[in-house]
């Protein structure tokens, strides 16, 4: 038999959860699966076109992430997790498959692709629904699937970023605004942020390569608390009592719609970056990710085919 679409695994993955009953690997998920679908040799070690991972593998890791989304799995740590009371009441109706279709009735999944027509941060664009594969051109799951990859990335970023230090997060602050231009030189950067201790600002930072303005930040290392109003009208102040008119607040978390209207109403330019930006815009600057395999996407160079006459 063919390997399996991620689809198709997720049922078998969730009963095979339910047996366990408790935390399992990733590696352990693979084994057992492999020996209840019979697979070979040979289809075990069929690989992805990149060759950096087995399709099996890779499709049983979408078959759990999917329906982590959907909360029928919850990780427990890296590389494990088990069946969730939710899961568990699912299977009690004996479903025949358990499909994307099936994983729209859950809110959360619901919202997890709705992320990913938002994670920019641009407003009044309509975010994507999945795209059917069976359907789509060999470009639109190309392009899909890319997405995906991504916006899995950005949430493991994220989840990372929450995970570290304050001074560590300060130094990823430091790294991604030198790399979109600021502050100069990484050095001169890293002598402003966290040193200024002012009501409200973490640091100060030069707009431009020569030093013509200066930029005041605030970064918030916050897990789910979300940023309001209040912490913005702080930093707001803090801007004012420095005779300062242009300031970046950065979070992991999210800023409350109260906090954005804000910024919008004041004469002080505040830039807001939330978690989904912070993350879009390290992956856009290299920061803290690394490039594992590219796939060129080459069409006909009609000036080519020209004859000249």
């Amino acid at each position: 038999m063919a390997v399996p679409d991620y689809q198709s695994l997720m049922l078998p993955l969730l009963l095979f959860a339910a047996r366990k009953g408790s935390e399992i690997s990733t590696s352990e998920a693979v084994e057992a699966l492999a020996k209840e679908l019979n697979l070979s040799n040979e289809e075990l070690k069929e690989m992805l076109l990149s060759g950096i991972q087995s399709t099996f593998v890779n499709r049983v890791g979408w078959a759990s992430t999917y329906m982590k989304k959907a909360g029928l799995l919850e990780a427990t740590r890296r590389g494990f997790y088990q069946i969730t009371d939710r899961g568990k009441y699912l299977l009690k109706k004996q479903p025949k498959a358990i499909n994307v279709k099936l994983l729209k009735q859950y809110p959360e999944f619901l919202e997890f692709q709705q992320l990913k027509g938002t994670r920019s941060g641009d407003k009044g664009v309509e975010p994507k629904e999945t795209s059917d594969l069976s359907t789509a051109t060999p470009s639109e799951a190309l392009e899909s699937a890319y997405e995906y990859l991504r916006d899995e990335l950005a949430d493991e970023l994220l989840d990372k970023l929450k995970k570290t230090s304050p001074s560590f997060f300060e130094r990823v602050v430091v790294e991604l605004l030198v790399k979109m231009g600021y502050g100069g030189s990484r050095a001169d950067a890293g002598k402003a942020i966290g040193r200024s201790g002012d009501g409200g600002i973490d640091g100060i930072i030069k707009e431009d390569k020569l030093g013509l303005d200066v930029v005041y930040i605030q970064a918030k290392r916050w897990d789910n608390n979300t940023v309001g109003g209040p912490n913005v009208m702080q930093f707001a102040g803090a801007l004012q009592a420095q005779r300062a008119n242009k300031g970046i607040f950065i979070t992991t978390s999210r800023f409350t719609d109260d906090a954005r209207n804000y910024v919008s109403q004041i004469g002080s330019k505040i830039v807001l970056i939330d978690g989904n930006q912070l993350t879009s815009l390290m992956i856009e600057h290299d920061i803290g990710v690394s490039i594992v395999s590219s796939y060129p996407v080459k069409k006909i160079d009609s000036d080519y085919f020209e004859e000249i006459t």
